[in-house]
């Protein structure tokens, strides 16, 4: 039993960690945006360059000619950039999903163990509160929505997973099911939708281990809506609430920012 605990807190912590760097990569896009804005001054003053060489000197053309290969450089960076986002997240998230699918096999042999340890004699076997494994068609109808998740079908992967909380509101699944739903939001930008299915992980489940990841995630979203304001307010709730999480080491950092 000591051993399961053990297995069981690595493999949380772990989870955690990748989770939450699926959102850690806000430099990489400030540094996009940077780039645009330098692209677009440069084609300010091509613009202008043109207008003026209609009139004036080759010394002109020879200027712009320089600027466009400037802009061609700057365009390669934010590609080079763009594509090392979508790999490096394309990474994190097939190991977080794998995570969680190895987490839940545990997760499902301790309620097992634990409901075989207070209902020794199936003839004698009574109801009781103790946490009950998924039944079979509920984790063949997760593993399809994850696995739409991991494929980068968020939109399936949305539908796949509110689905089956319509069907299994009381299933031990259904707290991972609302955050991978936020996540799904989160990588459609619909960052509204994100924090509403988030703070239902927050609200219905606050015993969850996916509840710190859950509150980062909102924070990201409250970053995407511009809420300044309210995502550090959200940070600050992660490190007050549960210093010891992997989240609260990320939430540090983006406070220290």
């Amino acid at each position: 039993m000591r051993r399961f605990v053990l297995l069981l807190t690595l493999f949380f912590g772990s989870a955690s960690l990748c989770s939450a760097s699926l959102f850690s990569d806000n430099e990489a896009h400030e540094k996009i945006a940077s780039l645009q804005q330098k692209i677009q001054g440069m084609e300010e003053r091509i613009a202008q360059i043109e207008s003026m060489a209609r009139t004036q000197s080759v010394e002109s053309l020879t200027q712009m000619e320089g600027l466009k290969s400037d802009l061609a450089g700057l365009r390669g960076q934010i590609e080079v950039l763009s594509h090392d986002i979508d790999t490096t997240q394309k990474r994190q998230r097939d190991l977080y999903v794998d995570l969680d699918s190895r987490l839940r096999k545990l997760e499902t042999a301790g309620a097992a163990a634990a409901e075989a340890a207070v209902q020794p004699d199936p003839a004698k076997a009574v109801s009781t509160d103790a946490a009950q494994p998924p039944a079979a068609d509920d984790t063949q109808a997760y593993d399809a929505a994850l696995a739409l998740f991991k494929s980068g079908n968020y939109q399936g992967a949305i539908a796949g997973f509110q689905g089956f909380v319509n069907a299994s509101p009381d299933s031990p699944l259904a707290a991972s099911a609302h955050y991978w739903i936020g996540n799904s939001y989160y990588n459609l930008r619909d960052y509204k939708n994100a924090i509403a299915s988030q703070l239902k992980v927050v609200t219905l489940h606050p015993a969850n281990s996916k509840v710190p990841d859950a509150l980062l995630n909102i924070a990201s979203s409250q970053q995407g809506l511009g809420e300044t304001a309210a995502a550090k307010k959200t940070l600050q709730s992660i490190v007050a609430k549960y210093p010891l999480s992997n989240a609260a080491g990320l939430a540090k950092k983006r406070l220290a920012k």
